[in-house]
This record gives C-alpha cells, structure tokens and sequence, in this order.
C-alpha cells in the first residue's frame, strides 16, 4: 500500500486498485494538493497492466464535501485561470480502465463532479448528492452541469445546479445519477466485490466496452453504432475472445491475460 498523507493507494493481487482519499479534518475537500495527488496517481494505475480496476472512495463517513473553500477567499480570475485545474482532472477522463466509486456521506460540489468522473457509482443509503456551488455566488466548474446534464436530464440538472439542492442517494438513484444503492456498511465491501468481478474478465474487452460507451453518448446514433461494431468485430482477433469461448464449451473459469 502507498500512502501519502491526503491520499491512500492499495494495488491488490486481483487486479483491483483502491484509491482513498484521506482529509478527515475537511471531511476529504478537494485541495489542489488532494487533487494532484488523485491525478498522479490515476496516471500511475492507467499505466500499470496489473492494475484492470480502479475503486475510489473517500472511507466510511464522507466521500468529498467539495472543493476546499479557502481556496477561494482571495482568488482572482487570473488566478484561477492559471491554474489551469482541467489537468488533475484529465488524468481520471483519460483512465481506459473501470473506476467505481463508493460513496458514503456527502458527494457534494467538487465531490460530486469527482464521483461522476467513475463509471459505475454505488451509494451508501446515508449518501448526499448536490451542487451548491450556487450558494457561495459561484457555479460547478469541473463538470457539475455538463457531466450532471447527460447523466440525468436537462430539467432535474436544473433543478440542481440553480438551487443548490442536496438530494439522497434514493433519490440520485430514481434520477440516473447512482447505479445502487446498498446499507452504508457495505458500500465498500460491495463496490470491491463488483471490482473483482470485472477484473476477472477480458481486460481488452472490458476496455473496448468502456471506450466505445464513452465516445458513442455523444456520437449519432449511427455513428456510435459503427463504432460498437468494429470494436465488437475486433475483439475475435484477441486470444481472450478464443479464452472465453473455449472456456464456456468446457465449463471451467476463464483465464484472461489481456491478449
């Protein structure tokens, strides 16, 4: 396991990686240093062919209560242009392996937007979705409304963004937002179970999947079809496709290499 002080990183032998964020004094605030931390580490995972799922979560009480607002008492445009934030997130957008998040507690601004960057979330029933941005005269700036937007509609986004609303991991649920919803204890527990089912599969075929999803939301449906087709057509030239088809005849686990 490698620890920093704001961010844990366990690479397990099954292939799952487990990222923690670790700011229990600001209930895991996104800091620029917190968010450094999380795009170094996803380049490293993205780069590590042991690595076939990345897990994130922010432990048992809270996910991320947003970005950290003392970055932003004397901020200028300048500033914050400068920083140029887009980058620690681009490491997560770029990631080709699954990333599931595991939510408990509050999932609120930055938090929120980090959440929406997995592709599966599962939620602890306690979990508290929003962004309020609104309320301290700002607005989402790493995704809220654009990822919130294809997620779950144009007229529930609304509802949030402009208000500020928090809305329960139920009600995330009945929107779109969230893929389960289990008791608090076990959102970790399930969310490791769901990632080692996946790292047991074809690596190359679970990516193609996630790829392929990714790009066609906002192809024609024409085009995304195309894109399905050739990837699903390419997948017959790997040694897993062959793997899984002889392991199906002869009812045994397959074994997947990434080939």
């Amino acid at each position: 396991m490698e620890n920093t002080q704001i961010l844990s990183l366990d690479i397990q032998e099954n292939g799952v990686a487990v990222v923690q964020l670790h700011r229990p004094e600001a209930r895991n605030a996104l800091n620029l240093e917190l968010r450094k931390a999380l795009s170094d580490t996803f380049q490293q995972l993205s780069q590590d062919d042991a690595v076939r799922v990345i897990m994130i979560t922010g432990g048992e009480k809270v996910f991320a209560a947003g970005a950290d607002i003392k970055d932003f008492t004397t901020a200028t445009t300048a500033q914050m242009y400068l920083r140029h934030t887009e980058q620690y997130w681009q490491s997560l957008v770029d990631c080709p392996k699954p990333i599931i998040a595991a939510v408990n507690g509050y999932a609120l601004g930055g938090g929120c937007e980090l959440a929406m960057h997995a592709d599966i979330i599962i939620a602890g029933q306690s979990a508290k979705f929003g962004q309020p941005e609104v309320k301290l005269g700002l607005m989402p700036g790493a995704g809220g409304t654009q990822r919130l937007l294809r997620a779950i509609g144009k007229f529930k986004t609304m509802l949030l963004v402009l208000s500020g609303k928090f809305i329960t991991a139920q009600e995330a649920s009945q929107m779109g937002l969230v893929s389960e919803v289990v008791e608090d204890e076990n959102t970790i527990p399930y969310a490791l179970e769901l990632a080692q089912t996946i790292a047991s599969l074809s690596p190359i075929a679970v990516q193609q999947i996630k790829e392929v999803t990714n790009l066609g939301q906002d192809q024609s449906l024409q085009g995304a079809l195309a894109l399905e087709r050739k990837a699903f057509q390419i997948l017959f030239d790997t040694k897993d496709q062959k793997e899984g088809v002889n392991a199906f005849f002869e009812k045994r686990p397959a074994q997947y290499t990434g080939e």
